[in-house]
């Protein structure tokens, strides 16, 4: 099952997100962080000014594709969607 706007391979899903400011991708980070730790499935990510990087897979599995990334993927695309000033959108095929 394709998540849209995530670049998906057998070993991760991959999305890059772009932000107005260097500010708000840090607020995406810092909101995100609360979700993910109440997932306990953390994500492979960076920052570079205004864009995050995300990588998700699942170390436990062989690093293939699971549910918990796709579920992961979701919460991150609803932070964003909750953060996110509007016009801003996810760059995706990273």
């Amino acid at each position: 099952m394709q998540i849209l706007g995530w670049e998906e391979s057998p070993n991760s899903l991959e999305k890059e997100y772009r932000f107005e400011s260097f500010e708000m991708a840090m607020v995406f980070m810092q909101q995100a962080s609360v979700r993910i730790s109440e997932l306990n499935h953390h994500p492979e990510w960076s920052n570079v000014y205004n864009r995050v990087r995300v990588r998700l897979t699942t170390h436990d599995a062989g690093n293939a594709v699971t549910n918990k990334d796709r579920e992961l993927a979701k919460v991150l695309d609803e932070v964003f969607e909750e953060v996110a000033p509007t016009g801003i959108e996810p760059i995706s095929n990273v």
